[in-house]
């Protein structure tokens, strides 16, 4: 039977530093905002929990995405409230179900993650960047004030959420490219003093640490498995 993760000593600090931050952030600006607290935090829960490979993300990442699209149509942030709205909404049903089938034997809550091969890859990166050319160019057809940010940023997390839902660890490269972008938004609009922009900016720094390090943890499972099939290989001979 496989060992059931647990939360480490990293995840605690992003869980508690996520909620020290909103707490600073509501004292330095003198207000509470709940939705964007409550969006921040649920967020940065899903991240930690998708990280230990945990299905239940897909419960607290609901409450973030639909939080996150009501922040984003208020900040005029059309592409990203309907990325939210209407694609990250209901790809939580569809990860939760997909995560279902992969779940780790004996585990109720803990997916296998996978590795894509090599024709895999290069077929993703040149799909991901043909999307981001298309994405770009009809949005400065529409007269979108940063085309190439916004249809990167939203090309990378629709791919990203497809390999998710496929349990993919290669699902980490383009979250961290889309975190990055995010949270260059969210810091430009908070000089700006756009309302919610304060706990945006933390939750997306905390996004961007939160993928770095999912990243590593993921290809430190997939290489234990890997291993382990091997030993099981060479003992059945």
């Amino acid at each position: 039977m496989a060992k059931k993760h647990l939360l480490g000593p990293f995840d605690w600090f992003l869980l508690i530093g996520i909620v020290a931050c909103n707490v600073v952030n509501s004292i330095a600006t003198n207000s509470f905002d709940i939705i964007g607290t409550i969006s921040s935090i649920a967020g940065i829960v899903c991240v930690v929990l998708c990280v230990n490979g945990s299905i239940t993300n897909y419960l607290f990442g609901l409450i973030n995405v639909t939080l996150y699209a009501y922040i984003c149509y208020k900040s005029q942030l059309w592409g990203a409230a309907a990325l939210n709205g209407l694609y990250y909404t209901p790809m939580q049903f569809i990860g939760f179900f997909q995560w279902r089938k992969r779940l780790q034997s004996g585990q109720s809550t803990i997916v296998v993650p996978r590795k894509m091969g090599t024709k895999g890859r290069i077929w993703t990166t040149v799909i991901c960047a043909a999307l981001i050319v298309v994405c770009s160019l009809i949005l400065m057809k529409f007269g979108d004030a940063k085309p190439w940010q916004d249809g990167a940023s939203t090309m990378l997390c629709v791919v990203a959420m497809v390999l998710m839902v496929k349990a993919y660890m290669e699902q980490w490269v383009p979250w961290n490219l889309s975190n990055a972008l995010f949270l260059a938004m969210w810091v430009a609009l908070f000089v700006k003093g756009e309302p919610h922009s304060g706990p945006m900016v933390i939750m997306w720094a905390f996004y961007l640490i939160n993928s770095i390090r999912g990243w590593i943890e993921w290809k430190k499972m997939v290489d234990k498995q890997e291993a382990e099939a091997a030993a099981s290989e060479v003992a059945a001979e």
